[in-house]
This record gives C-alpha cells, sequence and structure tokens, in this order.
C-alpha cells in the first residue's frame, strides 16, 4: 500500500552526460558510452532502492531525451534533416527530426537498459516510453500530413517495443503524455485510441503520466498562465477512466490542481507527484505526507501511488535523490497512520 515510485527520467552521472540540461550532450562515444549507459542504469536503480523507492525504473539513463531516445531505432526518420517547431503549441520552439517516410521500427530499442534494470532489482519495475501523441508532437512531419495518422504509426512501433520489455519482466509500462494536457479535445477525438493501440496486448500494468513537463522555464512560465485553477483535467479525466490503461501518474505537488477532480478517475490507480521538480528545495517528509493524504480523500489507498510530479533529468543529482528519500519518507508516515 502507498508504494512510491518515479515518473520516468533521473539525472544522468557527470561522467555520463552534460549536468542539469534537458537535452544533455553525452561524454563518451562508441562502445565506451554504451558500456556506460548501462553502468549509469543500474547505478540509478541502486540509487532508488537506497532512496526507500518501491517501483524502480531505469532512470532513462541511456537516453538524451524522453522522445528523441525512442526514436532512435526507427525508419522513416531523417535526423540530418532538422525541422524547427513549436512544441505544446508553441509553448517552446525546438529544432527536431523530420518524419519522411513510413514509420517502422528497426529492431528493439531499449532492450540493452531494461534487461540491465531488471537484472539488478528484485523490485517492481517500471519503464518508461513516449506516448504517440507527444511523440506526433515533438517531431517534424513531412510524410503522413495528418497529426493523428503520425500518431498511429508511433503506436504501433511503441506497442511492439513495449510487448517486448513486458516479456523481459519489466512489471509497469508507462507512456509519458504531456500532450494531453494541451490537446484536451483531440485526447477525445484519437489521441486516447491511439494510446490503447501502443498499448494493445499488454498483460504487464500500464500506465499513462500527464504532466505540466520538465521544471524548465518555458514550462514554469506557461504554468503561470493557466489560472488558479488547473480544470482541464475534467475533460480528460473521463475520457482516461473509461480506457483500458490500468494507471494514471499526475502533478499534484505544488501545482493548481483541484484535488477533488481525482474522483474523476475512479477505477484506476492514481500515481499522485507529491515531489515538486521545478525546484531544488528538498520536501519534507510532512509535507510529502500532507500531499498523499489530501489526495486519499478522493483515491482509496490501495490505489494510490506517490511518486514525483514529472521527469528529473535537469536536476542536480544529489538534490534529486535527496527528494526521492523524502518521498519514501513521507509515504511512511502515511502508511504508518494507516
Amino acid at each position: 500500500m502507498l508504494e512510491t515510485t518515479v515518473a520516468g527520467s533521473l539525472p544522468k552521472p557527470a561522467w555520463l552526460a552534460e549536468q542539469e540540461r534537458l537535452w544533455p550532450a553525452w561524454r563518451l562515444e562508441g562502445a565506451m558510452l554504451a558500456a556506460a549507459k548501462l553502468d549509469a542504469t543500474v547505478l540509478a536503480v541502486k540509487l532508488q532502492e537506497d532512496a526507500g523507492i518501491d517501483i524502480v525504473s531505469d532512470g532513462e539513463q541511456a537516453r538524451v531525451h524522453f522522445v528523441h531516445g525512442f526514436l532512435a531505432n526507427l525508419d522513416g526518420i531523417d535526423f540530418a534533416r532538422k525541422t524547427m517547431i513549436g512544441i505544446r503549441a508553441d509553448r517552446y520552439k525546438a529544432e527536431v527530426p523530420t518524419v519522411i517516410g513510413h514509420i517502422r521500427r528497426k529492431g528493439p530499442v531499449h532492450m540493452a537498459e531494461a534487461s540491465a534494470a531488471r537484472a539488478h532489482t528484485r523490485r517492481t519495475l517500471k519503464f518508461t516510453l513516449p506516448g504517440p501523441m507527444t511523440i506526433a508532437d515533438t517531431i517534424a512531419d513531412e510524410h503522413y500530413g495528418n497529426r493523428a495518422e503520425l500518431a498511429f504509426a508511433f503506436a504501433q512501433a511503441l506497442n511492439e517495443e513495449a510487448r517486448e520489455l513486458a516479456a523481459l519482466g519489466v512489471d509497469v509500462v508507462q507512456f509519458d503524455e504531456p500532450a494531453f494536457n494541451v490537446y484536451m479535445r483531440e485526447v477525445a477525438d484519437w489521441g486516447m485510441a491511439a494510446l490503447e493501440r501502443a498499448a494493445e496486448g499488454l498483460e504487464c500494468k500500464t500506465a499513462v503520466h500527464i504532466c505540466y513537463g520538465y521544471g524548465i522555464k518555458a514550462n514554469i512560465d506557461w504554468k503561470a498562465t493557466l489560472g488558479s485553477q488547473w480544470r482541464q483535467y475534467e475533460e480528460t479525466f473521463p475520457v482516461i477512466a473509461r480506457s483500458s490503461i490500468d494507471q494514471v501518474s499526475l502533478e499534484c505537488r505544488n501545482s493548481s490542481l483541484p484535488i477533488e477532480v481525482l474522483s474523476l478517475l475512479k477505477g484506476k490507480d492514481v500515481l499522485v507527484g507529491a515531489i515538486d521538480v521545478a525546484t531544488h528545495v528538498v520536501e519534507a517528509p510532512e509535507e510529502v505526507a500532507d500531499t498523499i493524504r489530501r489526495a486519499l480523500a478522493h483515491v482509496p489507498p490501495d490505489r494510490l501511488f506517490p511518486c514525483t510530479n514529472c521527469g528529473m533529468a535537469p536536476m542536480p543529482q544529489a538534490i534529486a535523490y535527496a527528494k526521492l528519500a523524502a518521498l519514501a519518507a513521507g509515504a511512511a508516515l502515511v502508511r504508518k497512520s494507516l
């Protein structure tokens, strides 16, 4: 009960990549880089265990970015043809690769790090993949000409990858869909259907992570424009509640989410973000416990999983793991009281 977990990415060690960067440059090349990525994966798993996290992840140590790390082993994408596009409804600009042909997975993308993580922990293992709507919003398209069709093409590739991860022993496959917080109407029109296609046939637990993004300035500034209450969830939660996805990961700590809207997710596991990734201030366990207790008014304790708000990749490593220890300690306080 109240098992803790992380939303996804964790900081990479200094010997692997640039520090406190969302798109860090690798410090190694070739075979040395490939080996170092696996070393960092095992280290991330062990540091999560030391912090007291119950459901651990690979920390996305082998990926330069949560979306583009998956794209690296797909046909139909020209990484040399960079296009400047607006991401998340022009919240920020980025140079991204371009889709020039049919999307097809060349082979396993994340098998190596998933296998390494599975071999080095006996705890429940979660592995994150970008969701199809979010990928379609984070790449330029010169082939499909239709965002929904593009998303379903990625959903097919994601499903192949997810099935292989489950076969390796991954217990939870989570799809990251920050785009669900931007294109609410499209979630109902085709976004949820594309996500369910990505998760089709999986026998492990499935999750969707819906957040306001990493703790970078563009996201922090955007959240400041959303008003005193973030009520767009009232549009998307009923759609998610009717879906086949098992778990929903949300941003709750220091957010304007009206906590009562969690009741719209009845029947789902709820991963309650109790750690703010937009500040370097480490939460006190009592603050974590307070977030959990407020959520418990709307989510049964056997369906509530204390979590981080979002990925922590751009954060200093020491602060990130101190926050994870606070998450575990706060959950323990509430667990004891129950």
